[in-house]
């Protein structure tokens, strides 16, 4: 069977209080599957048993808080270096595409420094 890679989206929700900000965790899962249709689906079960709180002790920033599975963003195929549908070393599983203003920024966004890119996907 072929294998996927499902994007999912989670937030952080507070339980006390107001919220200003929304921290977002995007979770890859490896999803193997006869077709995309059904990758898509396992990846909604899969992403659903992140949410929650931990019993209660899950905390954000020294404040209670619980995960929230927002969605499925997206599923790709994973491209295959050798036979199709056996994972492998140097197999592309899953990609973004992004845009710089200027080299300056790709740069910055290598070095792993705080910048402003579009995402184009």
């Amino acid at each position: 069977m072929p294998w996927f890679c499902a994007h999912a989206i989670l937030y952080v929700k507070f339980k006390d209080g107001n919220q200003d900000t929304y921290p977002i965790w995007e979770n890859v899962y490896l999803v193997e599957a006869a077709d995309e249709k059904e990758a898509w689906q396992q990846a909604i079960q899969i992403a659903a048993r992140a949410e929650g709180d931990h019993n209660g002790t899950f905390r954000w920033e020294d404040r209670p808080a619980e995960w929230v599975f927002a969605g499925i963003r997206k599923v790709l195929s994973v491209s295959h270096e050798g036979e199709a549908g056996k994972l492998a070393s140097g197999d592309e599983l899953t990609y973004s595409e992004l845009t710089a203003v200027d080299l300056a920024a790709m740069q910055q966004l290598v070095a792993g420094e705080a910048v402003n890119v579009e995402y184009t996907e």
